[in-house]
C-alpha cells in the first residue's frame, strides 16, 4: 500500500526535501555520501535518511563492511610532534654518537618505541650502529636535505606515514578507509595500526558497516509533488529576531506546521524507587527518636558472630554461608576487654550468668574477615558505646551465599535495630515489628511466629502475606540474651530486630520478585516510582 503523498510532502524536513531532490531514483545513498554532497552537518545524513526510510521513500539495499582506520591521541603527538623516526633521525643529526637509552631518555620515549624505530630504519638502510653501539646516520650528506632522507626507501616511509597523518587530519572524524590507500599506503599503516588497545599505536583499526540505501517507487510521485508545492529544502522554520530586524524572512517560503504532531517525551529526573524506599524508612525511624549505626563491609568472625554468642562450631559458619576475604585474611586484633569478655562467655558462661557453650573459644579464628553476613553485627557493636535509654538503626548491605529467587539475594539490605532501656521487653518489640510490617512494608496480614536465634531469648519471626507470593518471612527479633549484653557492658534489656528491607520494598512497591528492586527495564523502575508515588 503506498503512503499519503500529500500529507507527506506537507510534513518533509528540510534535510529530507534536499536528499529527495538532489538524486535520481535510481542512485545509493550512503550516510558518508549525502553528508559530503549536501555539505550536512555530522550526524545530519543519518538522521534524515533515517526518517526517509520511516516513510518509505526510500529502503535498505544491502550493508557493506569496510576496514578503517581511526587516528589516537598517540596518532595526534606524531602528527604535532613528529613520529618516533622523525624525531630520532633528527635527534641523531644534530647529536650524532648517542646511544639508544640516551635518545630515549633525551625524546621521552619507551625504550621500547626507539628499539622498534631503530629497527625499522635500520633495514632502511638509514641508520647503523658502531662499535660502541653509537646510532649514526648511514646514508652520504648528499642523499640527506634538511635532515631528511632524498630519495630510497627511508624517504619513501616517511613521506608514507606523514602522508597517513596529513590525510586522517584532513577526513571528517580522522577515519581513513582502508579502500581509499594505495598498496603502499595499506602495508605501512598495517604496521603501525591495531586493533584493539591501540593505546600504543598512532592509528586504530576498526570493521564499520555502511548501509546503502535506494529510492522506493514512491519516491517520483513525493518529487512531482514537492515541486507542484514549490519546496525547495531551504524554506523557513524558525522566525528569529534577527531575521526581522533584517528583513531576510521578506520572499521567504516558510514550513508548515503540523499540530497534530504528538510532543516531544519529557522524562524528568527521578530517585530510583528503592532507594527512595529506603531514605522514606530512614526518614521514619529518625523521626521517632532512632539514631542510624552505619560500618564497614568488612568485619570479623568476632562481630559478625562471636559477639552474638553464635558458636564457632555453628553451621552458619560454614564456608558456604558466608564469604571471605582471601588478602588479608585476619585482623591485626580484636578490641579488649570485648574480646576477653565474649571469649569467656562461650567457654564458661564468664561473668553473665550462663554456662556458655563449654569449648575452646579460637582466638585465631575470632580475627577472620569475612563479608558481614548479617546486620546484627553493628548492633553488637553499638552495645558498647550506646547510651541508655537509646534507640539505634542502620540500613544494611549484607552478603551471603544463597541461591537466588524472588524472594533471597546474595547481596541484600537488612534493617536493623536495638532498643534499650530499664522498661524494655517483648511487647516493646512486637510493637516495632507490627510498625514495619504495616507501616513500612504495607502488609495487611501479619503474623508472629517463635524462632531460635543464638542470641535472644524470646526470639520471634515476623510474617507478612504477599498478594502473590503468600506468607514469608520479614526477619527475625528477640531480646538479646545476656551472654551477649553483659559480655560488651550492657546491663539492661535490650530489644534488636534484623528485617529484610528488601522484603518489605516487595509489599510496599508493588512488586512480585526481590530481583526486580535491581532491574535494567528503565521504563519499569519508571513505572515502579509512579506506582510508589502514589501509594
Amino acid at each position: 500500500m503506498g503512503i499519503d503523498i500529500q500529507n507527506t510532502v506537507k510534513n518533509l524536513h528540510p534535510l529530507e526535501v534536499r536528499i529527495i531532490l538532489a538524486y535520481t531514483k535510481d542512485d545509493e545513498l550512503t550516510v558518508e555520501k549525502v553528508e559530503k554532497d549536501l555539505g550536512f552537518k555530522s550526524g545530519n545524513g543519518n538522521q534524515a535518511l533515517s526518517w526517509l526510510a520511516g516513510k518509505g521513500i526510500v529502503h535498505e539495499i544491502r550493508r557493506e563492511t569496510g576496514i578503517f582506520y581511526e587516528l589516537t591521541d598517540l596518532g595526534r603527538a606524531w602528527k604535532e610532534k613528529g613520529s618516533p623516526e622523525e624525531r630520532i633521525l633528527e635527534l641523531v643529526r644534530l647529536k650524532p654518537g648517542l646511544q639508544l637509552p640516551e635518545i630515549a631518555q633525551t625524546l621521552g620515549l619507551d625504550n621500547k618505541d626507539v628499539g622498534s624505530a631503530f629497527g625499522s630504519l635500520s633495514k632502511l638502510g638509514l641508520f647503523a650502529m658502531d662499535s660502541d653501539k653509537r646510532v649514526i646516520i648511514a646514508l652520504p650528506p648528499d642523499q640527506l636535505k634538511n635532515g631528511r632522507p632524498v630519495t630510497g626507501p627511508a624517504a619513501d616511509h616517511y613521506a608514507l606515514i606523514r602522508g597517513l597523518l596529513d590525510k586522517s587530519f584532513e577526513t571528517d572524524g580522522g577515519l581513513l578507509p582502508e579502500a581509499a590507500l594505495s598498496a603502499a599506503e595499506k602495508a605501512v599503516i598495517g604496521g603501525i595500526a591495531k586493533k584493539r588497545g591501540a593505546a600504543d599505536a598512532p592509528f586504530r583499526q576498526t570493521d564499520r558497516e555502511t548501509v546503502v540505501f535506494g529510492f522506493t517507487p514512491d519516491w517520483e510521485p513525493v518529487v512531482t509533488g514537492l515541486k507542484a508545492a514549490g519546496i525547495v529544502g531551504d524554506e523557513i522554520g524558525t522566525l528569529t529576531a534577527e531575521m526581522l530586524e533584517s528583513g531576510g524572512w521578506k520572499g521567504r517560503t516558510f514550513r508548515s506546521y503540523n499540530v497534530q504532531v504528538p510532543p516531544t517525551r519529557l522524562i524528568v529526573g527521578r530517585t530510583n524507587p528503592y532507594a527512595k524506599f529506603l531514605e522514606d524508612v530512614k526518614d521514619k525511624l529518625s523521626s521517632l527518636g532512632f539514631e542510624e549505626f552505619d560500618g564497614p563491609l568488612v568485619e570479623t568472625e568476632f562481630w559478625n558472630s562471636d559477639a552474638l554468642f553464635m558458636p564457632q562450631f555453628h553451621s552458619a559458619r560454614d564456608i558456604h554461608d558466608v564469604y571471605h576475604i582471601a588478602d588479608p585474611d585476619k585482623a591485626k586484633a580484636i578490641e579488649e576487654p570485648w574480646l576477653s569478655n565474649v571469649s569467656a562467655a562461650h567457654e564458661d558462661g564468664g561473668t553473665t550468668g550462663s554456662r556458655g557453650w563449654n569449648y575452646a573459644f579460637d582466638k585465631e579464628f575470632t580475627r577472620r574477615l569475612i563479608l558481614r553476613s548479617q546486620g546484627t553485627v553493628l548492633s553488637a557493636k553499638t552495645l558498647p558505646k550506646a547510651k541508655i535509654p537509646g534507640k539505634y538503626f542502620g540500613i544494611l548491605r549484607c552478603f551471603r551465599y544463597d541461591k537466588v529467587d524472588a524472594t533471597h539475594l546474595s547481596d541484600f539490605y537488612q534493617t536493623e535495630g536495638i532498643v534499650l532501656g530499664e522498661d524494655v521487653n517483648l511487647k516493646t518489640l512486637l510493637g516495632m515489628l507490627d510498625m514495619f510490617a504495616r507501616e513500612v512494608a504495607g502488609a495487611k496480614e501479619v503474623k508472629y511466629v517463635p524462632g531460635y536465634f543464638p542470641f535472644t531469648e524470646p526470639s520471634v519471626e515476623v510474617h507478612i502475606k504477599h498478594p502473590v507470593l503468600g506468607w514469608f518471612e520479614l526477619g527475625g527479633s528477640g531480646i538479646f540474651r545476656p551472654e551477649v549484653t553483659a559480655s560488651l557492658g550492657v546491663n539492661v534489656p535490650v530489644a534488636a530486630w534484623g528485617i529484610g528491607i528488601d522484603r518489605m520494598a516487595l509489599m510496599a512497591l508493588g512488586l512480585n520478585d526481590l530481583r526486580e528492586l535491581f532491574s535494567y527495564d528503565i521504563e519499569n523502575v519508571r513505572l515502579r516510582r509512579t506506582v510508589a508515588s502514589e501509594g
